[in-house]
C-alpha cells in the first residue's frame, strides 16, 4: 500500500471512486461536513481548487497539473466543472469524506458531485505521491462522466490505476504468495476484494490495475477508445469486450490470467524462496551461534584435560625417577668407608 503504499504501497494507501454497487462506500451528504469556502480558492479551466492558505503551494501545484493532463485514455475529454478539495489536516479529511470511506483511503472521488477531496501537505507518506492521487481521482470522474455507472468496481479502480501511471501496483506480484500458491480470480469475484482490509484491498488493485492493463494492451493503436464505444452502445461489458475485441470475458480472464503468471510468477517463486532462506537464516542464526559457542567450550574443557593428564604423567614420572635415583645412593654409601 504500498500500504503496500496501502501499498500500501504495506502496499500504498489507494483512494476510493463511489459506486452504484456499493452505496455504503461513501457518506451521504448529510454525513459529511459542509466544506468551507474561506480560505484559499484557485480557478482555472473547468478546475476550482479550494485549500486552508498553508496549502496554498500544493494548491497551485495540484491545479496546474489538472489543467496540463486533462485528458484520460481513450475517453473524450471532460466538460463538467471539478472541485479539488485539500483539507488541512486528518480531522478535517474525515469529516468531509464521511464515516463509510475506509480508514487507509488517501483521497475519494465524488462522481455524483465531481468533487475530488484529499489530504494537505502535512498527510503522512502513506497518502501517496500527491500528483499521481489526483490523476487517480480525476479518472474516476473522467470514466463516471462518459460511462456513467456501468464500470465494475475492478474496472474503475483499474483504469483509475493504469491512467494514473502506478507501475508501482505491479510489484505487488513480484513478492506474492497469493500468485505462487492460489489461482487468480475472476473478474467477476475481484470486486469483493475492496470491501475487505487493506492488505487485501492492495491486492485487489493490484489484480485491477493488471487486468485493464492487459485490456488495453489488446489494441495496440486504439487502446480502450473502441471498447469505450461500444460499453456506451450496448451498456453492457460482455458485447462490447466481444466487438472490440473479438473475446469473451471467460477467454479475457485466461488471458490475463496466463500474462500475469507469466510475467510475474517467476519473481514471486524466486523472491519468496529468498525470503524463506532469509527467515531460516533469521530463525537459525542464533542456533548456529550457540552451537559454536558449545562446541568452543566443549574443545577448551578437552584441552584443558589433557593438558592436566600431561602434567599429572609428568609429575608422576620425575616423581618415580627422584624416588629412583634417591634409593641408589643409600644402597652405595656404605661399601664407601676405610
Amino acid at each position: 500500500m504500498l500500504l503496500g503504499t496501502l501499498f500500501v504501497t504495506t502496499a500504498t494507501a489507494q483512494p476510493v471512486a463511489q459506486q452504484r454497487d456499493a452505496p455504503s462506500r461513501v457518506a451521504p451528504t448529510s454525513d459529511r461536513a459542509e466544506i468551507p469556502s474561506a480560505g484559499l480558492r484557485l480557478d482555472g479551466g473547468r478546475f476550482t481548487v479550494v485549500a486552508d492558505r498553508r496549502d496554498e503551494r500544493l494548491a497551485r501545484t495540484l491545479l496546474a497539473s489538472a489543467q496540463s493532463r486533462d485528458t484520460f485514455p481513450g475517453l473524450p475529454r471532460g466538460s463538467e466543472r471539478v472541485l479539488i478539495a485539500i483539507a488541512p489536516d486528518a480531522a478535517t479529511f474525515r469529516s468531509w469524506i464521511g464515516p463509510y470511506a475506509p480508514e487507509w483511503g488517501a483521497a475519494v472521488a465524488f462522481p455524483a458531485e465531481s468533487r475530488i477531496v484529499m489530504q494537505g501537505a502535512r498527510a503522512g507518506s502513506d497518502a501517496g505521491d500527491p500528483l499521481v492521487v489526483l490523476r487517480h481521482e480525476l479518472a474516476h470522474l473522467a470514466l463516471h462522466e462518459a460511462l456513467g455507472d456501468l464500470p465494475p468496481r475492478w474496472f474503475d479502480e483499474g483504469y483509475a490505476s493504469v491512467a494514473a501511471g502506478e507501475f508501482s501496483r505491479e510489484q505487488a506480484f513480484e513478492t506474492s504468495l497469493g500468485l505462487v500458491w492460489r489461482g487468480l480470480p475472476s473478474l467477476d469475484s475481484l470486486d469483493a476484494g475492496f470491501y475487505a482490509d487493506a492488505s487485501r484491498a492492495e491486492w485487489s488493485y493490484a489484480l485491477a490495475h493488471r487486468a485493464v492493463a492487459e485490456l488495453t494492451a489488446l489494441d495496440r493503436q486504439r487502446g480502450l477508445a473502441n471498447f469505450f464505444a461500444y460499453w456506451r452502445d450496448t451498456r453492457a461489458f460482455e458485447p462490447a469486450l466481444r466487438q472490440a475485441y473479438g473475446l469473451t470475458s471467460q477467454q479475457f480472464d485466461k488471458h490475463w490470467h496466463s500474462r500475469t503468471r507469466r510475467q510475474f510468477g517467476a519473481l514471486a517463486v524466486f523472491s519468496n524462496i529468498s525470503l524463506t532462506v532469509a527467515l531460516f537464516g533469521v530463525l537459525l542464526g542464533p542456533l548456529f551461534v550457540m552451537r559454536r559457542r558449545r562446541d568452543r567450550r566443549r574443545l577448551e574443557a578437552m584441552r584443558a584435560r589433557d593438558a592436566a593428564q600431561e602434567r599429572a604423567i609428568r609429575e608422576s614420572a620425575l616423581e618415580a625417577l627422584l624416588r629412583s635415583g634417591g634409593a641408589g645412593v643409600g644402597a652405595e654409601a656404605p661399601t664407601a668407608g676405610p
